[in-house]
């Protein structure tokens, strides 16, 4: 199984609307539950504590395989989240190891 780890840094320089969009991106991967197959399980969740000094909004996805990770990256549903979030977004980092 690989789990994908992805965590986002926000452009909105306004806490309360960075708050609110990592909020967003939190709830719009969370919908992806049970709409792309692939998926295995999927977290996604909005910063709560030192946001001067935390990223903003992280998911953590299980996929079966690379291929499936493949496949749910380019899942429709996960194509529109993806674009909300490039246009909300400033930083990404992400990680994907076997568990």
């Amino acid at each position: 199984m690989i789990r994908h780890v992805v965590t986002w840094k926000l452009a909105a320089e306004d806490a309360a609307t960075r708050s609110e969009q990592a909020s967003e991106v939190a709830r719009r991967l969370n919908a992806l539950d049970g709409v792309v197959p692939q998926l295995r399980s999927i977290s996604a969740g909005a910063n709560i504590a030192y946001p001067d000094a935390n990223w903003d909004v992280t998911l953590v996805a299980d996929v079966d395989s690379i291929e499936a990770l493949e496949e749910y990256q380019v899942h429709p549903a996960h194509e529109e989240v993806v674009a909300y979030v490039r246009s909300v977004v400033a930083s990404r980092v992400a990680v994907d190891f076997e568990v």
